[in-house]
């Protein structure tokens, strides 16, 4: 951090006392000071244990107290000269202020930071252009966008796994944006194509599963062009996982460009698609179907309408599987063999799915 915020801090409170105050960095250099001759000198009655971390603490000459503490380590300490009560009060205060100075500074001017208010719209477009002046950020470099959603028990060091993997924090982010969603950005180069971008999300949640035991879906985005692309971006990683919680539920890492018909389904209102199935299933409902026809539906699909092919992976004779259909398109009207006919059963399985999705989280708000 810049040591002139904290002599422009200094140099406000200047009027208020007229005590020696100012600010050394973890090694007892003074780095801004009321006395401008006291910097670049090192303090050598500075002190302080682990266990004193949170407290003020007192030489024979000053009073001390750290700012910028992680862990065991800190960042600054503020001095003020004298050991009475005057010094110790005013040394508090001048940490609450350098320290509150010191957080806006790297607001302003880290570029995590900044990439996180970008994604969470906390800052406007045409601040975009001027903060990324400040930093040196390259606004129009390939992106790609990845959300890892952490099921069941979410870890607070999967972000520090992430964040070995990507480890360069000028181009590439980690960003925790909640207890269970993590976002990485990764800045692409020319030979990144869509399969490397699939790899690397599929690598991100094997280290979590591997590592951590964490179980994760991960989505991912079409590449961002522009620093301003970022946000919607994140909204489509967002949508690959709730539409791939639906229709891909076997599936670890989604794409939010092959969705397909998944896509538009989860745009369409509840009503409309209510509406769908009442038109489709005109003879019977859709529920009338047993689990039997259902799952002879689901692998006439998967064999792209083949009865001969469908048939030898049912283990049944051809003849059984085609009379099977005849009762499928006895009870909905929809002849599955026409091409179609089929689309639209599809399409309208895939819709009662996804209705049935809303209804089961609905279940589950109001049990919690």
């Amino acid at each position: 951090m810049s040591s002139r915020i904290f002599q422009s801090v200094i140099s406000q409170m200047k009027e208020a006392t007229n005590r020696c105050i100012g600010v050394i960095d973890n090694q007892g250099f003074v780095v801004a000071c009321s006395e401008l001759s006291m910097i670049g000198s090192r303090l050598k009655d500075f002190q302080v244990s682990d266990h004193e971390l949170e407290k003020v603490t007192v030489s024979d000459v000053r009073t001390y107290k750290l700012i910028g503490i992680n862990g065991n380590k800190f960042d600054y300490a503020v001095f003020v000269e004298g050991t009475d009560e005057l010094a110790q009060s005013g040394c508090v205060l001048a940490a609450v202020a350098f320290n509150e100075a010191k957080t806006n500074y790297e607001e302003k001017h880290n570029k995590a930071a900044f990439v996180k208010n970008i994604i969470s719209d906390n800052i406007l477009p045409g601040d975009v252009y001027v903060r990324a002046k400040e930093l040196h950020f390259v606004t129009e470099v390939p992106r790609a966008v990845f959300l890892v959603r952490q099921y069941d028990h979410p870890e607070i060091v999967s972000v520090e796994v992430i964040q070995n993997m990507f480890p360069d924090k000028q181009h590439d982010f980690v960003l925790s944006v909640s207890e269970t969603d993590i976002v990485v950005i990764k800045e692409l180069s020319a030979n990144d194509d869509s399969e490397e971008i699939l790899a690397m999300a599929h690598s991100i949640e094997k280290s979590l599963r591997d590592q951590l035991q964490v179980h994760c879906v991960v989505g991912v985005s079409t590449v961002a062009k522009h620093l301003r692309e970022l946000a919607d971006r994140y909204k489509e990683a967002q949508v690959a996982i709730d539409v791939g919680r639906v229709f891909e539920t076997e599936k670890t890492v989604i794409s939010y460009e092959n969705l397909g018909l998944g896509r538009i389904i989860y745009q369409l209102p509840t009503t409309l698609c209510e509406m769908f199935l009442q038109e489709v299933f005109k003879k019977n409902p859709i529920e009338s179907l047993d689990e039997d026809t259902l799952e002879t539906i689901n692998k006439f699909f998967e064999n792209n309408l083949n009865v001969s092919e469908t048939s030898r992976k049912l283990y049944v004779h051809r003849n059984t599987l085609v009379y099977r259909l005849e009762k499928i398109k006895k009870l909905t009207g929809l002849d599955l063999r026409e091409f179609d006919h089929a689309i639209v059963f599809k399409v309208a399985m895939m819709v009662k799915k996804y209705l049935d999705s809303l209804s089961a989280a609905g279940t589950n708000r109001l049990k919690g």
